[in-house]
């Protein structure tokens, strides 16, 4: 092997053979690249985003149709010589593009990263041709659906109620809801007199023994024989029964003989002469003859008036066998005296009292009586025409016929109790009437009343009116509810 030449000791040949061979310094200028991007890549969109930032806003409508009319193929972008190495990374030209974008308008989601929290609710209002923003429909939808769900909520509660207040009763019947009908067995107490009267059968003895206090309910009794396929005679009397017995507790004290009172009778509340007498006849076997010549004559009693209508007081008696028929009137009329005591009546006055009282029992319920004796009162005051329906019937014979309203032949017909007729109070009592009628009749509620009409005859609910359209408005109430209950006596 050949030797090689060794250099000589301190020079530096090998570096200074090197730096001989590089090419002599100088300033370099990168070279411009003029050739235009491809389109759709970073350096398309960076340079695009760039003049974006320098055109004003009403050349961007414009960039954009030119970016969407050009293909979309993605292209490498290769570094150019002279050209500084870019960051391959999309938060780099996020970041340009945004650069370029206003604060009112947000960077496309195809040219920036992951869209932020605050990036997607910013979308939800953002609007695509730069008007204002758009309220949500989903949020209006979720209104309107709560809206209807409570409008159905409320028409189901709606029904529910009226369901209830209509049928009630029977729903609450049928399924077993609510108060029961009947008395608990063993609860029994007192004294109640009832009385039978001849031709009774179920129904009305069901309603004798509810108005006594002896069953809780007027139709259990009732209920109790039809359930039961009971078939029983009714035989007319007073009976001592208690208060709160079951049905079939009333019936078993019905059927005993012991629970008769021997020489009674009941005299009810309303009744007239003509009712009245056949029911001592029945309760203590006195003949309807001896009893029609015993009231005869009023003047044998004291009493100063035509008949002793409304003198006989609805009360249960009971007489001593040997009693006769004066004896059995003079009592009865006797304890229409104290009744004209208590109420503070002043002698002489009792007929007209009696009368007015008369009128009171037969048209109103208790509870309306001193607002029907006001009634009264300022209709003769006023000079008016009383105009009741229970006058004229009882003048023409019509008021025990069972039902409320006046026939036409009995509101016209020329006779002294017809108030349709004739100004002023009719010629003498129409009706037996009790202590709280004629107490009524002595003391009127204070009220501007002229008119008044039951509109519901089985609850008795009465309207009171002061002018005559406030009248005509309750009637057409009234009619309503005829037309709805036909069998109630309208």
């Amino acid at each position: 092997m050949p030797e090689r030449e060794s250099p000589e000791r301190g020079s530096n040949s090998l570096s200074d053979d090197l730096f001989s061979k590089l090419p002599a310094p100088g300033h370099q200028v990168p070279a411009v690249d003029s050739t235009p991007p491809a389109p759709g890549s970073r350096r398309a969109l960076r340079e695009a985003a760039r003049s974006e930032g320098a055109q004003p806003r009403t050349a961007q409508p414009q960039a954009a149709e030119r970016a969407a009319a050009e293909p979309h193929t993605a292209q490498p972008h290769t570094p150019q010589a002279g050209e500084a190495a870019e960051p391959d990374a999309d938060m780099t030209d996020a970041a340009a593009a945004t650069e370029g974008a206003t604060a009112a308008e947000p960077a496309s989601a195809s040219s920036s990263g992951p869209a932020s929290l605050d990036d997607l609710f910013a979308a939800e209002h953002d609007d695509s041709d730069g008007r204002a923003p758009r309220k949500k429909k989903r949020r209006t939808g979720c209104l309107v659906a709560l809206i209807i769900v409570l409008a159905l909520i409320g028409g189901a509660v709606a029904g529910g109620f009226w369901v209830m207040n209509t049928y009630g009763d029977k729903i609450n019947e049928v399924m077993g809801w609510g108060e029961p009908a009947d008395y608990e067995p063993g609860i029994a107490s007192g004294e109640a007199l009832v009385t039978i009267r001849e031709g009774d059968t179920g129904a009305p003895v069901s309603t004798t023994l509810y108005e006594a206090g002896v069953t809780k309910t007027e139709e259990v009794f009732y209920d109790y024989l039809v359930n039961e396929n009971i078939a029983v005679t009714f035989y007319p009397g007073v009976y001592k029964l208690q208060q709160k017995m079951t049905a079939e507790d009333a019936l078993a004290a019905l059927q005993d003989d012991a629970n008769k009172m021997e020489n009674s009778v009941g005299i009810p509340e309303g009744g007239t002469l003509e009712s009245s007498l056949p029911l001592i006849t029945e309760g203590i076997g006195i003949p309807l003859e001896d009893l029609q010549a015993a009231v005869a004559d009023p003047a044998a009693y004291g009493v100063t008036a035509q008949s002793l209508e409304g003198w006989l007081f609805p009360a249960v008696y009971t007489f001593d066998p040997e009693a006769t028929a004066t004896q059995v009137i003079q009592r009865m009329v006797d304890r229409t005296r104290e009744s004209l005591t208590a109420a503070g009546v002043p002698a002489g006055d009792e007929q007209r009292i009696l009368t007015i009282a008369s009128i009171i029992q037969r048209e109103g319920r208790t509870d309306d009586f001193a607002k029907v004796s006001r009634v009264i009162q300022n209709r003769l005051d006023d000079g008016m025409m009383l105009q009741m329906d229970s006058t004229a019937q009882y003048g023409y014979g019509e008021l025990h016929a069972g039902v409320v309203s006046t026939s036409t032949e009995a509101q016209n017909d020329d006779n002294p109790w017809n108030t349709y007729v004739h100004t002023g109070l009719p010629v003498g009592p129409i009706a037996n009437p009790n202590d709280a009628a004629i107490d009524a009749a002595m003391h009127p509620a204070d009220g501007p009343w002229f008119y008044f009409v039951t509109i519901n005859l089985q609850t008795g609910e009465t309207v009171f009116s002061t002018t005559y359209d406030e009248h005509q408005a309750a009637i057409e109430t009234w009619q309503e509810w005829c037309r709805e209950n036909p069998d109630q006596g309208c």
